[in-house]
C-alpha cells in the first residue's frame, strides 16, 4: 500500500495528489485518477461540491467519485457551446476516471494496491 497522508491531513472537504491520483475526503475517502478528461486540468487541485462531487479547479467540471462519471460539463465560456457538456458526460461513461480503493489503517490514509 501507498501511504497518502494522514487522516487529520486530509479532513473532510480535502483534496490531494498522490502519484496519478486525486485522493479526497467528502465523507468517504475516495482516489480517482488526476486528470480532467476536458482539459486535463490537475484534480488533486479541485474541490468538493455540496453533492460530494470532485468539480475541475480550471472549468467546473464536476465527477462523481463513485463511478468516476461526469455529472456536470465544463462551465464558464465553455458551458456556451452547444453539446459540449452531453459530449464529455458520454465520454465519462465510456471511459470514466479511474478509481482505487482507499483504506485508513492506524490515523493513515492508503492507496491499496
Amino acid at each position: 500500500m501507498q501511504k497518502v497522508s494522514t487522516e487529520s491531513e486530509l479532513p473532510p472537504g480535502a483534496v490531494t495528489g498522490s502519484a496519478g491520483y486525486a485522493v479526497g475526503n467528502n465523507g468517504d475517502y475516495f482516489a480517482v485518477t488526476r486528470r480532467c478528461r476536458h482539459l486535463r486540468a490537475d484534480l488533486a487541485d479541485g474541490t468538493i461540491d455540496a453533492d460530494g462531487c470532485l468539480v475541475c479547479p480550471w472549468h467546473g467540471a464536476a465527477y462523481d467519485v463513485e463511478s468516476g462519471r461526469m455529472t456536470r460539463g465544463p462551465q464558464g465560456i465553455f458551458a456556451k457551446i452547444p453539446g459540449l457538456s452531453p459530449s464529455f458526460k458520454l465520454l465519462t461513461r465510456i471511459v470514466p476516471l479511474g478509481r482505487r480503493r482507499v483504506v485508513v489503517s492506524d490515523g493513515a490514509v492508503y492507496l491499496d494496491e
